[in-house]
């Protein structure tokens, strides 16, 4: 019994201080970018700041009842967590509400619900669950596939809802993938694609066709020691020249215009000058504001709802995806930096601790943890410096939203629990 008792205390407070730094410093942020004048009060049930409060209450009901949870329970039923996670991903195309064009939401009274953010959880236990299974050989093309499809879902039900950037975030457990031991072909070819992708819409296809014939035959016949079948360079080239053309036709034929604007903004690909203008003025608005926000912050910020920008509105939707932008008007560069020190600390702690695990199990879901904190982190943050196209995902613990702080708070705090009982693992 005693032993049992220290188990479930054995919790790491380094990463729970951290997860209540972020979700404190988040909230402060929250009141200042929603409120219109004169607070009366914090749970005011008609600001985002008030149901935000109240979502900060419920998510302390939520670790509580994650942290008593046997830790076991994670790792058997994670295929049950899994399946649910999907019905409810599905069940949007019945009974989903469409919020800005995207179908992603459950109408709860005055409430709504992302199932997406919950599936981020469920998709990392099902993909540790799968992977650390015995008869599981990461390293095989079979299981390969098997554990892609298990990510390929999830990501293809939210891209149909209309929800490009909750869908990317899926990408995140390449790194997962890269840890446990692919080989290393598949960072060439995530490169290669990454690197076809944009020569296609920066340069044409004709163009990038024609360079990547060149560099596959020239290294084919000069560089290469043994030559053997001229086939194998025909087929790379052929399989490059058809993705390029797919990667042109899904820009032009799939994406939505708004889409296709944020690219073509960011490879700098319209020549018009005068269409160009009009594209910043108006795709650009959101950035152009943030950054202005962010710039006039200085070193030391204007001080807690003293932001100018921030009080005026001039950044929309300022308390969800471009929370940041506060932060850098109101606390400035030293305010700024010590957020991205506060998530860069967490994604250390939480990677050393997976790397302590005795599980296999623990370990993937750990990494699987810190991927998907990581690319949210990054490409928030990115947008809102106008260094990467506008992806609308929230800013992990500080961006507005119960469905976002609940999901978060799930898939960090689930790794705390299977951390927690590291000791009583063999």
């Amino acid at each position: 019994m005693s032993l049992n008792r220290t188990r479930n205390f054995k919790f790491d407070w380094i990463t729970i201080v951290l997860f209540l730094l972020l979700v404190g410093f988040g909230w402060l942020n929250i009141v200042s970018a929603s409120s219109s004048g004169e607070i009366t009060s914090y749970f005011d049930m008609s600001q985002p700041y008030g149901k935000q409060s109240v979502f900060i209450l419920f998510t302390f009901v939520l670790i509580i009842l994650v942290l008593s949870i046997e830790a076991k329970f994670y790792e058997r039923f994670a295929s049950v967590i899994y399946l649910v996670s999907m019905l409810s991903l599905i069940g949007l195309f019945l009974f989903g509400k469409t919020v800005n064009g995207a179908t992603s939401w459950y109408g709860i009274g005055g409430f709504t619900l992302q199932p997406s953010e919950f599936a981020k959880f469920a998709t990392a236990l099902a993909v540790a669950k799968y992977i650390s299974d015995l008869q599981t050989n990461i390293k095989t093309l079979k299981d390969q596939l098997k554990t892609a499809l298990i990510i390929f879902v999830p990501a293809f039900l939210i891209l149909l809802q209309n929800d490009a950037g909750s869908t990317i975030v899926y990408a995140a457990f390449f790194f997962v993938f890269y840890r446990e031991g692919i080989p290393q072909i598949y960072l060439l070819l995530l490169l290669s694609i990454i690197l076809l992708s944009v020569s296609a819409l920066k340069f044409s296809v004709l163009i990038t066709s024609i360079i990547v014939t060149v560099l596959i035959f020239v290294h084919h016949f000069f560089l290469k020691k043994k030559k053997g079948s001229i086939l194998q360079p025909i087929f790379i080239t052929l399989a490059c020249i058809v993705f390029s053309f797919g990667v042109y036709f899904f820009y032009s034929n799939i994406l939505q215009p708004h889409q296709q604007d944020r690219i073509s903004l960011w490879l700098r690909l319209e020549k018009d000058p005068v269409k160009l203008e009009q594209m910043k003025r108006t795709i650009l608005y959101n950035l152009n504001e943030s950054e202005k926000a962010i710039s006039s912050g200085g070193v030391t910020g204007k001080g807690f709802m003293e932001g100018t920008r921030t009080i005026g509105k001039f950044v929309p939707e300022q308390h969800t995806d471009y929370i940041f932008s506060t932060v850098g008007e109101e606390w400035g560069f030293l305010g700024s930096s010590f957020v991205v020190i506060l998530f860069v600390l967490l994604l250390i702690r939480i990677l050393h601790l997976a790397e302590l695990q005795k599980s296999q199990f623990s370990r993937i879901y750990g990494y699987s943890v810190a991927s998907i904190l990581f690319l949210h982190f990054m490409i928030n943050i990115g947008m809102v410096m106008g260094l990467i196209p506008t992806i609308g995902i929230p800013l992990p613990f500080f961006s507005y939203g119960g469905s976002g702080l609940w999901g978060f708070t799930l898939l960090l705090f689930v790794f705390v629990k299977l951390d927690s009982n590291r000791i009583n693992e063999w």
